[in-house]
């Protein structure tokens, strides 16, 4: 919400080729309280003075000689700083009403002068405009935000793909059908597989032979769910050399509880299972 305090100090140009109407406004405005006042009775200066201060809310006197108030909001709108244009008109002129807010302007008041309904109008606006300032403030800093997390995950990322890398593990994830979206690690290396990123699908390129109940076993944990811990199976390749595969993965689901996919592990066991077999 918009406090009185930021009203009041909220910045405000009187914009009218009549010194006298620039006075009663100027005057009636800072009875009211408000602190932050400007004025001129040069329409040809609004366009920089806007750019330079960035006032809250322009009040702009349509009928001027030289460049009238339409005209001021023609170059007002070339000022880039955001979508939002901060002008009440003033005119003695109804038919000019619809036409300011075509033009862009947010409000009008009315020549002779209500004094009680310009304040208000004056008010409703600045209230209006602070609120918008406030969500175009928020929005930029959630914006920021987002690029500040994005960054970090993507270095997290990094860090971790190069970390699965040096390492003798390798991590994994699939989708709902079974195809591979995510594999940080030297898990090709090892295995003589290609991946083909389009369709998500590895193909053995070593003509080694898995071995079939090992694997059906596996699959049937994927297939109902399951998650697995250490999970070993075993491969024999071309040279008659067996490979063993420790692997552990969980399923994944979303918010509303619907299966996505696993991610998982896992790791070359066979020298370590080469050597406990030799202890025996």
């Amino acid at each position: 919400m918009i406090n009185n305090t930021e009203i009041l100090t909220a910045r405000i140009l009187i914009v009218d080729d009549q010194a006298a109407n620039v006075h009663l406004l100027n005057e009636m405005l800072r009875e009211a309280g408000y602190l932050a006042i400007t004025s001129t009775t040069d329409p040809y200066a609004v366009a920089e003075l806007h750019r330079q201060h960035a006032y809250d809310l322009i009040l702009l006197d349509l009928q001027m000689p030289g460049m009238d108030g339409f005209q001021v909001m023609e170059a007002l709108k070339q000022i880039k700083e955001d979508d939002y244009l901060p002008v009440l008109v003033i005119t003695a002129q109804p038919a000019h009403k619809l036409q300011a807010l075509a033009a862009g302007a947010k409000d009008f008041v009315s020549k002779p002068f209500d004094l009680i309904e310009v304040q208000t109008r004056i008010r409703n606006m600045l209230e209006v405009r602070l609120l918008y300032k406030k969500l175009a403030q928020h929005n930029q800093l959630l914006e920021q935000t987002v690029q500040e997390r994005t960054a970090e995950l993507r270095a997290s990322e990094a860090r971790f793909r190069r970390l699965t890398e040096l390492s003798s593990d390798w991590y994994w994830e699939q989708d709902k059908h079974g195809h591979f979206t995510k594999i940080f690690g030297p898990v090709f290396e090892m295995l003589g597989l290609r991946f083909d990123e389009q369709l998500g699908t590895t193909r053995d390129g070593s003509d080694a032979t898995w071995q079939t109940t090992e694997r059906d076993l596996l699959e049937a944990n994927i297939a109902a769910r399951k998650p697995f811990l250490d999970f070993v199976y075993c491969r024999t390749d071309i040279h008659g050399i067996t490979q063993y595969l420790m692997v552990s993965g969980e399923p994944i689901f979303d918010l509303q509880g619907r299966f996505t996919g696993y991610r998982g592990i896992g790791k070359d066991v066979t020298e370590r299972l080469s050597e406990i077999t030799a202890s025996k």
